[in-house]
């Protein structure tokens, strides 16, 4: 037999926590159990709604050393979770509650305290998807989930698309089969389920969903093009065709002369517009400030595209040689295949 833990020290009862689910933690400790041979005495942390019994408790976890310590350190990533299935919204205050289980084989015996806990919920989801995908009549490839578009994981939590819309109706999915959890956007703020609507015609946008921050923006691209650094110009437009992809053909190519040789540096430069229809300008392009000229056996990093200055000459790109005086096929590469990167064939 083992007796009951009497006693839960901590978090006092009606402790008030804002959580932090990117760095908070929150300790829970009790008075120890006794077993009747003092054999050993394993512990158990459950949660339930404040209105629950705990006989189908929200989550438990072993206390910490695999069960065999009276104390247990927890994630407020994972007191965030509890909050949110108990049912308290983002950016709310709610209360859930807790207790301690003791237990030696199949003995098991509950506490007969419990502890109210207060806690204020962060912006953002509790669970992040591993992938997210882009589907709707709106989208490239509508309504089928199996075709939806997957968008590229930017950072943890945060997802990113280069994609057309037109008018009609799209929303997000974490994967593409089954009956995976849908989100949709109002007012720029993400939302489990439902769907968005675009308007205005069919326009190239950039479209970044967080869920740490339970956000989400479309921004416009109005152009994209290749950028001689010596002509301190824009020399090839690069239309979008479709899966993040932006292509130029049979577009012609001359170095600028400067007195010391051929200029062969090159950028991107891309104009935006915002939800609020402001313009900007945005840059891409090498990870280095100044690189060698390309050849058959550059890597394929050489070409992989970041964003940069808006400096005329650093961080540029150079072309292999041959294409001066030439015609190229340039293809910008932005979707969740890939690094975002691009090439350039010189015909």
């Amino acid at each position: 037999m083992v007796s009951p833990v009497n006693t839960l020290f901590a978090p006092a009862d009606k402790a008030f926590i804002k959580l932090d689910a990117k760095a908070g933690s929150t300790d829970f400790q009790w008075e120890q159990a006794r077993a009747e041979d003092n054999g050993v005495v394993l512990y158990e942390v459950v949660f339930d709604k404040v209105e629950g019994d705990f006989s189908k408790p929200l989550f438990s976890y072993s206390s910490e050393g695999n069960g065999l310590y009276n104390r247990l350190s927890l994630s407020h990533a994972e007191l965030n979770k509890i909050a949110s299935i108990a049912g308290i919204d983002a950016l709310t205050t709610g209360k859930i509650k807790w207790t301690v289980r003791s237990s030696k084989g199949i003995n098991v015996q509950q506490s007969g305290q419990q502890h109210i806990l207060e806690v204020e919920r962060p912006a953002g989801f509790s669970e992040i998807p591993a992938d997210l995908y882009l589907l709707g009549a709106a989208t490239e490839t509508g309504d089928d989930l199996s075709k939806a578009r997957q968008f590229k994981k930017i950072a943890t939590g945060i997802f990113e698309i280069y994609t057309t819309l037109k008018d009609g109706n799209y929303h997000f999915a974490e994967r593409n089969n089954g009956t995976p959890k849908t989100f949709s956007v109002t007012d720029g703020n993400l939302k489990n389920e439902g769907t968005i609507t675009s308007t205005g015609g069919t326009k190239v946008y950039r479209i970044k969903v967080d869920f740490n921050t339970a956000s989400a923006t479309n921004t416009e691209i109005v152009s994209l093009g290749l950028f001689l650094s010596g002509d301190n110009k824009v020399i090839i437009n690069l239309p979008y065709t479709t899966n993040g992809l932006f292509v130029a053909k049979d577009s012609p190519v001359s170095f600028k002369q400067e007195g010391w040789g051929r200029d062969e540096r090159y950028k991107f430069r891309m104009e935006v517009k915002n939800q609020d229809g402001n313009n900007a300008v945005e840059w891409m392009g090498s990870v280095n400030s100044d690189n060698q000229s390309p050849t058959a056996d550059t890597p394929a990093a050489f070409y992989y595209l970041f964003p940069v200055n808006n400096s005329q000459y650093d961080f540029a790109f150079k072309f292999n040689k041959a294409a001066d005086n030439k015609n190229v096929d340039v293809t910008v590469i932005m979707n969740a295949e890939s690094t975002y990167t691009h090439t350039v064939v010189v015909k």
